[in-house]
C-alpha cells in the first residue's frame, strides 16, 4: 500500500511542477508582450491627431493681469458663493463662481484682507466663512 500512496504522491508532486512551469511561461509571456508594447509605444512618433480633440480646458495666459474691474466682480461672485454656502471649500464654491478653484485664490485673499471673509484650515480643506458687512 505504501507504494501505491508513493505513486499517488509522485503523480500529484510531478502535476503541481508542470502547473507551476505553465505558469511561469504564461506570465514571461505576458511580460515580454508588455515590454514589446511600452516601447512600441514610446517610440510611436506623436501627432496632433493622437493627443486628442482638443478637448482640455484651455490655460488663461499666465502673463494677463485681470484688470481691476473683473478681479472687483470675481471678488463680489465669491463673497456671494460664500454667503450661499458658509463653511464649504474652494471646490465646492468654484462651480458657483463659474471658474476653476485655481483662479479663485487672489480674489479669496483680497476677500480675507478686507475683513468681508474668514477662512479656517489648511490648503484643500480651508472652508471660507462671510463675517458680514
Amino acid at each position: 500500500m505504501t507504494t501505491s500512496t508513493e505513486s499517488l504522491k509522485q503523480k500529484i508532486e510531478n502535476a503541481v511542477q508542470q502547473l507551476v512551469r505553465e505558469h511561469l511561461v504564461a506570465l514571461e509571456a505576458a511580460a515580454s508582450a508588455a515590454v514589446h508594447e511600452g516601447f512600441r509605444r514610446a517610440t510611436r512618433p506623436t501627432t496632433t491627431s493622437s493627443r486628442g480633440s482638443g478637448s482640455a480646458p484651455r490655460r488663461r495666459s499666465p502673463s494677463r493681469r485681470r484688470p481691476r474691474e473683473e478681479m472687483a466682480q470675481l471678488e463680489e461672485r465669491l463673497y456671494a458663493a460664500i454667503c450661499a454656502h458658509p463653511g464649504e471649500t474652494m471646490t465646492v464654491l468654484a462651480p458657483a463662481v463659474g471658474l476653476p478653484a485655481r483662479e479663485l485664490g487672489r480674489p479669496a485673499t483680497l476677500l480675507r484682507r478686507s475683513g468681508r471673509v474668514r477662512s479656517v484650515g489648511e490648503r484643500q480643506y480651508t472652508r471660507y466663512f462671510p463675517m458680514g458687512e
